[in-house]
């Protein structure tokens, strides 16, 4: 029989080399943990815009994604006021890529709206230019959130990517996971015809406003209104920008 104090030794000693294995895995499996979530976001910023290329995007390679990017994509980072920031003032203010795909909404959302940093993503297909905007909100559990894809009037919906955290499936995950909800914010407006500023909303039944409304997901309540109040205060922190651009 081993003594006590043998068995202690022995769990320490095999606890601390398993954590050694364990720190080791993770260092080493990081750049390729960082790549796959960078993808993930590429390919869900395209979806926005994914009636506009060539193939779906759930059919592009990783390597078709990356490359989409680097020649269909001019990335942005503005603030609340409209103005673009550099790559440099972009790390001083903590990302160290500097560039719009690496600005986490979700964070920025928890800062003061006047201290927000805000990523743009212009995807230039041959005809036309869309600006892809990214909106974060609260669902019944956890996060959601948005690209949305605007025409060149920063009116016209294009495309519209949601992502979710925690949503019931089957009901409020149908966000993402049913293609005819994104599919209905196709052609709705941002504004009425006499300029305000009047959104989308998700309403429980059927739609009645073409430009304004779309269908709800029958049972997630909240989700809809998460969805509804995510578009309506995240996109204001762009108006800014989009008035700028349109007096150029």
């Amino acid at each position: 029989m081993h003594s006590t104090g043998y068995v202690v030794k022995f769990i320490l000693m095999v606890s601390i080399v398993v954590a050694l294995v364990l720190a080791s895995m993770a260092t080493l499996l990081k750049p390729i943990h960082d790549r796959n979530e960078a993808i993930a976001n590429k390919r869900s910023i395209l979806n926005a815009v994914g009636h506009h290329l060539e193939q779906p995007v759930r059919s592009l390679t990783d390597d078709e994604v990356l490359e989409i990017f680097e020649n269909q994509i001019d990335q942005y980072v503005v603030d609340v006021e409209g103005n673009v920031l550099s790559k440099e003032e972009v790390q001083e203010r903590g990302y160290s890529g500097g560039m719009a795909e690496h600005i986490n909404i979700g964070r920025e959302r928890r800062k003061p709206e006047s201290e927000r940093l805000l990523p743009v993503f212009v995807f230039n297909s041959p005809t036309d230019q869309f600006f892809i905007v990214a909106v974060h909100g609260s669902g019944l559990w956890d996060d959601i959130w948005a690209h949305i894809a605007l025409e060149d009037d920063f009116n016209t919906i294009a495309g519209v990517a949601f992502g979710h955290a925690a949503e019931t499936p089957g009901l409020g995950a149908e966000i993402t996971d049913d293609p005819m909800f994104s599919e209905q914010f196709r052609g709705t407006k941002l504004f009425n015809e006499e300029g305000e500023f009047k959104s989308v909303t998700v309403v429980k039944g059927r739609a009645r406003d073409e430009y304004h409304e779309v269908d709800g997901v029958t049972g997630a309540t909240v989700t809809n209104d998460g969805v509804t109040n995510m578009f309506r205060r995240g996109l204001r922190n762009y108006f800014a920008y989009f008035e700028k651009l349109q007096t150029q």
